[in-house]
């Protein structure tokens, strides 16, 4: 687990300020939630962060370490993931097989793009593990084009776990995902709650309050509040600018 310290950041693009002057703190293990109205910044600050673009102004660091100017394959390998954006899948590939490839990205080894990735036992336990974490251990063997769409997110998931990260950007999780493997995913990322520090931007709103240790409301690329959930879901000022909302449209 790391602590992300996120200071001053902005983007703009041309006349439009897309995040301005965000500034927050993901603790070691807990779940820190981002959430707000769509063109608020959210993802564009999640790619901030990630690394896959650069930022105009401000700070990242990772545990202390200023890695404002560090790529995105060096975040990675410092321990900073971004879920369902750090590998693409290969459909015609073993759920096993697409794991495994995630976890031969992390540490290299023998393993030729060409020969059966079953070849490679230490491969194959690593990514068991992630699978196992992600709760699709039971699809191992299945083709990745023969899962569901919350199953694939789960996968993407498990590929993002066999990077072994300390840090999680979770960007809309359960998007177009619903029922059972909605509930499932919530279920995989409840049970790593405390084992991985999580930055998780989403719309539902009964995902984000389940889950999150925190929650911060970026809304027009500000943050106007952050708190525990309930002190977030009380603040008059979030309801009139987003929650209330989104509450009513759920309704």
């Amino acid at each position: 687990m790391s602590r992300l310290d996120i200071t001053h950041l902005t983007k703009s693009f041309g006349a439009l300020k897309v995040t301005d002057d965000v500034s927050l703190t993901a603790e070691p293990g807990e779940i820190h939630a981002i959430i707000g109205p769509n063109g608020a910044g959210k993802t564009t600050l999640i790619a901030q962060i990630s690394g896959q673009l650069a930022s105009d102004s401000g700070r990242i660091a990772l545990d202390g370490r200023d890695i404002t100017g560090t790529s995105m394959p060096d975040r990675v390998h410092l321990g900073l993931a971004r879920s369902f954006q750090i590998t693409q899948t290969l459909p015609g590939f073993t759920v096993l097989e697409n794991v495994a490839l995630a976890v031969q990205a992390r540490h290299g080894s023998s393993f030729r793009f060409w020969a059966p990735v079953a070849t490679e036992a230490a491969l194959n336990d690593a990514a068991m593990r992630a699978l196992t974490e992600a709760g699709l251990e039971h699809r191992a063997e299945a083709r990745a084009s023969a899962l569901s769409h919350g199953e694939h997110r789960r996968l993407e998931l498990a590929c993002a776990l066999a990077t072994e990260p300390s840090v999680l950007l979770l960007d809309e999780p359960l998007a177009g995902v619903g029922g059972e493997d909605a509930e499932a995913f919530v279920a995989a990322l409840a049970a790593m709650k405390g084992r991985f520090t999580m930055l998780l931007i989403e719309h539902d709103m009964d995902a984000v309050f389940r889950l999150a240790t925190r929650v911060s409301v970026l809304v027009y690329g500000r943050i106007i509040a952050t708190g525990t959930p309930e002190a977030v879901r009380a603040d008059a000022a979030v309801r009139a600018a987003y929650l209330g909302e989104e509450e009513e449209a759920s309704a």
